[in-house]
C-alpha cells in the first residue's frame, strides 16, 4: 500500500504532488451516470517561475483566479474546444498545479465510450479525452477536488510497478521549460498519452 497523499499538505513539493496522484481514483458523478479511473499520467506545472503555466510571473486573469486559491482547488481551463483538469497544489497566492493527464476507466465504461464515440486506449489517454468521457464541465472550476461530483478517492490507492519520468508534451518554445522532467506516468500502461509501444499487458504497470 502507498503513502496515500494528504491534497491539503502544501509542505510536498508539486512534482511531488503529481507523482502521488498515481494510482488515486477520480470520479465525476453526473445526472447520465458515475465513471470513474485510476490516474496514471501527470504533469507538474510550477507557478511564477514555469514559462509553460498560465501564472508565470505571477500573471493574474480571470482564467487563472482557480490557481491562486487553496491547495485541492480544482482549475480547468479549455484548449482546442476540450476542457483540461487540473488541480492546485500550494497555499492560497502560489499558483502551482498538476494537470491530469490519463486515466485507466474503472467504472462507466459504456457511458464513456458514448460520450467519446470512441473505444480501446484511445477512450481516455489524454487530458481532454478523460474530461469528455467523464462529462467535466466548467461548472466544476474553483471547487474542491475532495468532494462530489468531481472528486478523488483519497481513501484507497493502486501502487505502479515504476513510475518514469518525461518531459512535458506539447510545450514549445518555453527554453529549459520545454524539456524540463515534469511527466509523470504509469510505466507500461496503455491509458498513458503518447504511449511507447510497451505495454504491459499482464498487469497494466500496477503492482499486484
Amino acid at each position: 500500500m502507498m503513502n496515500i497523499i494528504d491534497i491539503t499538505n502544501t509542505n510536498l513539493s508539486t512534482e511531488e504532488v503529481a507523482k502521488q496522484l498515481l494510482g488515486l481514483k477520480l470520479i465525476s458523478e453526473t445526472p447520465k451516470g458515475i465513471t470513474s479511473g485510476w490516474i496514471v499520467e501527470t504533469e507538474a506545472y510550477l507557478g511564477s517561475i514555469d514559462r509553460a503555466a498560465h501564472t508565470y510571473k505571477y500573471r493574474k486573469t480571470p482564467r487563472v483566479k482557480a490557481m491562486y486559491d487553496q491547495a485541492g482547488t480544482i482549475y480547468l481551463y479549455s484548449m482546442r474546444g476540450h476542457i483540461l483538469l487540473n488541480i492546485v497544489t500550494k497555499e492560497v497566492g502560489n499558483p502551482e498545479a498538476v494537470l491530469i493527464r490519463g486515466i485507466q476507466p474503472d467504472r462507466g465504461f459504456e457511458l464513456m465510450k458514448k460520450r467519446r464515440g470512441q473505444k480501446g486506449y484511445n477512450l481516455t489517454n489524454g487530458p481532454g479525452k478523460l474530461s469528455q468521457a467523464m462529462g467535466i464541465t466548467m461548472a466544476e472550476y474553483g471547487r474542491s477536488i475532495t468532494k462530489p461530483p468531481l472528486y478523488i478517492d483519497f481513501s484507497i490507492q493502486r501502487k505502479p510497478k515504476t513510475i518514469l519520468t518525461t518531459p512535458r508534451i506539447g510545450i514549445p518554445n518555453k527554453k529549459e521549460w520545454t524539456k524540463a522532467p515534469l511527466r509523470f506516468i504509469v510505466e507500461g500502461n496503455p491509458y498513458v498519452s503518447g504511449r511507447n509501444k510497451t505495454i504491459d499487458k499482464t498487469t497494466y504497470g500496477w503492482e499486484l
